[in-house]
């Protein structure tokens, strides 16, 4: 399955935040969107999951396996999120219910996916917490008694639950330190090798998207200005903006072989 975005403009407020905007990621492929702040790779995203701002104006093209999005009524743009396109969000939070206990939450999206029973739903959140390296006890446990690498293992366990085709990560890492971050970048590789989905991976941070993206699409001011593999972008930049993401990457900046 693949996901092709032709001619995407988003209008909010009178300003438009995103303008002609095209790309794919295609079936099993590791597609990063980058830019700064402001740049609309976020609101690209919601775009793609039907999650814009009330008033939004949109216009072009989103096609999921050849399905146009776009116009989909907000019932069958529901069924699609979960089911077919994961999410996780910067800040795990927003996706997380406070009252409820995080086995619930990881169950939650299985029996409304997977149509299975509670206790069924409960047993394959156990194992799906296991997939996420939750520590033993955590399903009883309440968000706020985790601590924010172990939230952000909860969202993703709830966003691969039931075992969707493409993954959106919007700024994953962001909140988390250096160590933490490092290991949900790779915990996020290893689970889309497994599953064998397809990633689109939102940052600003270049050398982030350097550990979980083969090709990246950058933006600014709403606007594609390079495209091309990751390796690419970090050997050879083309553009001005390309070339400051790299001076401002913050983590470890891959290297080809031989490089110190």
């Amino acid at each position: 399955m693949s996901l092709e975005v032709e001619g995407l403009s988003i209008v909010l407020d009178g300003r438009r935040v995103v303008d002609d905007v095209s790309f794919r990621v295609a079936d099993g492929a590791r597609v990063g969107l980058i830019g700064e702040s402001g740049s609309g790779k976020s609101l690209t995203a919601l775009a793609v999951l039907g999650l814009l701002p009330d008033g939004a104006e949109v216009d072009g093209s989103i096609r999921w396996n050849g399905r146009e999005l776009l116009g989909l009524p907000d019932r069958e743009l529901a069924a699609l999120r979960g089911e077919e396109i994961g999410i996780v969000f910067q800040e795990p939070q927003t996706a997380l219910n406070p009252l409820r206990t995080v086995g619930r939450q990881i169950a939650e999206p299985l029996r409304i996916h997977g149509r299975v029973g509670r206790r069924d739903a409960l047993s394959r959140a156990q194992a799906d917490a296991d997939r996420v390296r939750l520590p033993e006890g955590a399903l009883r446990r309440y968000p706020h008694q985790l601590s924010g690498g172990q939230r952000q293992r909860v969202a993703i366990a709830m966003a691969l639950a039931a075992r969707p085709r493409l993954l959106i990560a919007d700024e994953p890492t962001t909140a988390l330190d250096v160590t933490i971050q490092a290991e949900i970048l790779a915990l996020l590789g290893e689970l889309v090798d497994d599953d064998g989905m397809s990633l689109l991976f939102i940052t600003h941070d270049l050398a982030v998207l350097s550990q979980v993206a083969t090709e990246a699409v950058v933006l600014e001011r709403g606007r594609v200005v390079e495209t091309g593999a990751v390796a690419d972008l970090l050997t050879a930049p083309r553009s001005e903006v390309t070339r400051g993401l790299l001076r401002d990457a913050t983590a470890t900046v891959w290297r080809p072989e031989g490089e110190a």
